[in-house]
């Protein structure tokens, strides 16, 4: 057993951790997924502003 880990809670306790950590995953998630699509949408535009100074010259 690692010195972090906690004994396993009892009762109400239990469910309520449970709660949290379901939701302090699900946040990261989302600000995973948040991130993935800003970076997608800044490498298209920077591709299409290519494509497009491309077809100017």
């Amino acid at each position: 057993m690692q010195p972090n880990d906690h004994p396993p809670r009892a009762g109400r306790k239990r469910l309520t951790t449970l709660r949290q950590r379901i939701a302090r995953r699900r946040r990261i998630a989302l600000s995973h997924m948040l991130r993935g699509a800003c970076y997608g949408i800044g490498t298209g535009a920077i591709g299409l502003a290519f494509i497009w100074l491309e077809r100017l010259m």
